[in-house]
């Protein structure tokens, strides 16, 4: 049965009609930085970049055909955005972004390639969101525009979350969202989604299942088990039980735990701890953790309470994720419990709980300032617990490691989840992707949410509990995968959609920047070496001895045999062109310059620094 979606609780979202087919309104984009100029350059690059038809190579999709297509997170932890297409429809199941590494400088963060939406466009339906973490919602509002503004369908929590983060693209359109819950059954053209209740670190959080005309395709989204002791919960067996009773010709599972085996610590258990130091623990306790965990800040936030503790806290992502939380009707603190971090020189230290950004040692954020007596009114000291709710982000030990030799420097005792259970994943580990697997029983798998290895090892899993090899794929991103035959014969065709990375650099957009990134890791890397010459156009001569100036390759108080034969090589190849040619051809004598001069460098410091000739003519 078709139901009409619900405004929950106290969202300022408002309803809508549930008919995906139904006359579109202009969707805002939304995002995780003030951009007040975006919607005017969003727009410039949706016309430069936007594709023709001609660059995506895909054939269009054949009758009785059910094509998926992941245009991001299947070759990363982020960047998350899978397509169902049957016939004339399309559907878009998250739009997030993902986080950039050191091999990415200075650029903000990598979002899906969308030129096959853009040039199918026309066929999309919606945009469904599973939850509100950012590697599944941030980069709508840098691409909800070039595909054709569909609505937005999403659970009440996740709604609330696009709509307080578009009000930082004040230029922007509202967004057009649509509150959906679980064991909803919508339609959009010639396909169905039934809305599922999973268990995340986030509130609201949900699976789908997309029924076509030869079985369901079911998408898990970001998810783990409540469960005891390995044994999943009523819920959760009921939950599940009902969805394998479909014909499921699909899964589409997360893979981003499945390296590690069993089940994953209930959340419960670390609550339990946590409440535990909380009530026994003498002296000020300041908790680090992801300001994603909402479903910990809140449960922290009433366990303060229960023990009559005041609660700060520090960090900006912490403080808007509290506030959406109280919208959302999540949390309801006493008036008060949350004080101001100005006051806690009014109440004894075994009154205070901080709670703060920073587990993974950001330079910027709230415990490495703690730990660096950069806060103004807070300074640690010997009597301070530091709780580290959360585990390390790989990539990020160094960073972690800092920040534990500044904060040990202040003699503060410090509980992570390294020694103690206080922190526990929102993701399910090999056990609990094993049993559902078994339990929604599709005739295909296709592994998500991870890096290639981590794929790799999700679908060994599959094959361990007895799928068949040939009904698995892991895909890459721009992967096609058609089901055909009447939902009987998988294949990955040969040609893909469009997968080369999109980065967002500022207010600039596109997959056009690799010479960038490039130029940026050799400044990293070698530095930069300016050489500039000014030529006499009547002789050829240079008119004084070439300038030098380099940044970040050598010191060149230090280096003065090697800017001393840099500047004879400099002289002699710029006269050695210039003298009797007329006109001077200064882009050959650049050319002849870097080309030396490069050569050099490279034999004298085995470095290839970024060289720039500046030729001038007098």
């Amino acid at each position: 049965m078709i139901k009409e979606n619900k405004t929950v609780r106290t969202s300022p979202v408002k309803k809508n009609p549930t008919d995906g087919n139904t006359e579109r309104k202009k969707t805002a984009n939304t995002g995780t930085g003030n951009r007040k100029n975006f919607g005017r350059n969003s727009q410039r690059n949706s016309e430069n970049h936007s594709p023709k038809t001609s660059e995506v190579k895909v054939p269009p999709i054949g009758k009785e055909t059910i094509r998926v297509i992941p245009l991001g997170g299947a070759e990363e932890v982020g960047q998350n955005m899978i397509i169902v297409e049957y016939e004339d429809d399309i559907l878009i199941f998250d739009c997030g972004f993902q986080f950039v590494s050191e091999e990415n400088p200075g650029i903000d963060y990598i979002i899906p390639n969308t030129k096959y939406l853009e040039a199918n466009k026309h066929k999309i339906r919606a945009l469904i969101l599973t939850h509100g973490h950012l590697d599944h919602i941030a980069a709508i509002p840098y691409i909800i525009d070039k595909i054709g503004n569909p609505p937005i369908y999403a659970r009440n929590l996740t709604a609330i979350m696009v709509q307080k983060r578009a009000e930082e693209f004040p230029n922007l359109p509202k967004p057009d969202l649509r509150i959906v819950n679980p064991k909803e059954k919508l339609k959009f053209g010639n396909l169905h989604v039934k809305f599922i209740e999973v268990t995340h670190s986030i509130p609201d959080s949900m699976g789908v299942s997309v029924e076509t005309p030869f079985g369901n395709v079911v998408i898990t989204g970001d998810l783990k088990l409540e469960h005891e002791n390995g044994i999943p919960s009523e819920k959760e067996e009921r939950n599940w039980g009902e969805i394998g009773k479909d014909n499921n010709i699909l899964l589409i599972a997360d893979s981003t735990n499945v390296e590690k085996p069993g089940f994953s610590i209930p959340e419960k258990q670390i609550m339990d701890n946590l409440e535990n130091i909380i009530k026994n623990v003498n002296g000020r306790i300041i908790i680090g953790t992801f300001a994603s965990q909402f479903e910990r800040m809140i449960q922290i936030i009433q366990i303060a309470e229960k023990y009559n503790k005041k609660v700060i806290t520090e960090g900006r992502s912490i403080k808007t994720n509290i506030e959406i939380a109280k919208l959302a009707g999540l949390l309801n603190p006493k008036q008060d419990t949350l004080v101001q971090p100005k006051d806690i020189g009014n109440y004894p230290p075994d009154r205070i709980l901080v709670l703060a950004t920073g587990a993974q040692g950001e330079e910027f954020a709230a415990l490495m300032r703690m730990a660096q007596k950069k806060n103004k009114f807070i300074q640690l000291n010997k009597r301070d617990t530091i709780i580290l709710s959360s585990s390390v982000v790989p990539g990020n030990e160094l960073s972690v490691r800092k920040l534990k030799d500044n904060l040990y420097r202040h003699d503060v005792k410090i509980i992570s989840y390294q020694v103690s259970d206080v922190h526990a994943t929102g993701h399910g580990n090999a056990g609990e992707l094993a049993w559902i697997n078994t339990m929604v029983n599709a005739r295909f798998f296709v592994p998500g949410y991870g890096h290639h290895s981590m794929l790799k090892v999700h679908a060994e899993l599959a094959r361990s509990i007895g799928m068949k090899d040939e009904n698995i794929v892991v895909p890459d991103n721009g992967s096609v995968i058609e089901i055909r035959d009447k939902g009987t014969k998988i294949e990955v065709l040969k040609q893909k959609a469009p997968s080369n990375i999109v980065m967002v650099d500022g207010f600039s957009v596109g997959d056009i920047q690799e010479v960038v990134i490039r130029d940026r890791q050799t400044l990293a890397q070698d530095g930069i070496f300016v050489v500039i010459a000014t030529i006499d156009l009547g002789t050829g001569k240079l008119r004084k001895s070439p300038d030098i100036i380099s940044r970040g390759f050598v010191y060149l108080r230090e280096s003065q045999d090697l800017l001393s034969q840099a500047r004879k090589i400099v002289k002699k190849t710029a006269e050695d062109n210039a003298v009797g040619m007329k006109p001077i051809n200064f882009e050959l004598i650049k050319k002849e310059l870097s080309d030396g001069i490069g050569r050099f460098l490279l034999k004298k410091t085995n470095k290839r620094p970024i060289i720039i000739p500046v030729v001038l003519g007098v």
